[in-house]
């Protein structure tokens, strides 16, 4: 696409969600953080830990959520956004089998929140809501077309289609994480589960070991980067985007694994196509769980008018 068609997208969208205040939500492995958010800023949040007693009490962490966005609601916020760690039905805003949540196998969210809040509520997939929040605030936001990926306790995958996130049955497209490797599966080998349980080492650890030259955690890293390029090549030869972008944790220590992951993704097939490939990473850091939430919602909106 044109640059100067690209460049008027991108601030079209801008001007358009500049001054609208909506609400973002982050329910995370151990706690639910929500913003408030004004255009690209996030205003003000509040947050809490996810009550033990939601392993076997649905209702327990519904009213803790509700109450968090208690603490940031107010008149002008037009509507809600959240991302899940589970697959979505999207059109009713059910959400299904939350691992981290035992007790929410079946829980209709975006009902019980419009009820109590008054607004819509639009749910995604968190990863989803990565790739997105990049287009809307980030290094996404010149593509028409890329992979989001989040690279953590998990990994997850958002596609960016058409400027919008790719539209499917179930909100399980971009699962590659699930995708059978080696003794496994991608998740095992290209996330924290990688060090936790293939390596048995504190991952948090590692990238202070690796920048004093600790000949074990570049090695650990090394490994990471192949089977991290591995999974590139599923992505490449499913879905062939021009644009990646990696976020998440682990992520900030691309320094120590990128080689390695650029020397396995030579081996693809198309290299041709590897020339037009570009591999970026987030800058949205901490906040970008908020505000993928926030551009959930809005691309949820942009897509019924």
């Amino acid at each position: 696409m044109h640059a100067l068609i690209l460049e008027y997208i991108k601030n079209r969208e801008k001007m358009k969600n500049s001054k609208r205040t909506v609400i973002g939500i982050d329910l995370g492995a151990t706690k639910i953080k929500v913003g408030k958010v004004i255009g690209e800023k996030i205003i003000q949040t509040s947050s809490n830990l996810i009550p033990e007693s939601g392993q076997y009490d649905a209702d327990s962490v519904i009213d803790v959520l509700k109450n968090t966005i208690s603490d940031v609601f107010s008149n002008e916020v037009e509507g809600i956004g959240i991302g899940i760690p589970s697959v979505v039905d999207r059109k009713n805003g059910i959400i299904y089998d939350v691992q981290n949540i035992p007790s929410w196998k079946v829980v209709h969210l975006k009902e019980i929140l419009e009820k109590q809040f008054k607004v819509p509520v639009y749910i995604d997939n968190d990863a989803n809501c990565f790739a997105i929040g990049e287009k809307l605030y980030g290094k996404g936001q010149e593509y028409d077309d890329f992979v989001g990926i989040t690279l953590g306790t998990g990994i997850g995958t958002g596609i960016i289609n058409r400027g919008t996130l790719l539209s499917d049955a179930n909100c399980g497209s971009g699962e590659f994480g699930m995708i059978p490797y080696l003794d496994g599966i991608v998740e095992d080998y290209c996330s924290g589960q990688f060090f936790k349980h293939k390596i048995k080492v504190d991952g948090s650890l590692l990238p202070k070991k690796a920048e004093a030259d600790d000949e074990f955690a570049l090695n650990v890293y090394s490994q990471f980067g192949t089977h991290l390029g591995n999974a590139l090549k599923i992505i490449l030869y499913s879905v062939d985007p021009g644009h990646i972008i990696l976020g998440g944790s682990i992520a900030e220590s691309k320094a120590y694994y990128e080689e390695a992951m650029w020397e396995e993704l030579n081996s693809y097939a198309y290299p041709n196509s590897l020339k037009n490939l570009t591999i970026e990473y987030s800058e949205l850091g901490g906040d970008s769980p908020v505000l993928g939430a926030a551009a959930a919602y809005f691309d949820a909106v942009k897509n019924l008018e």
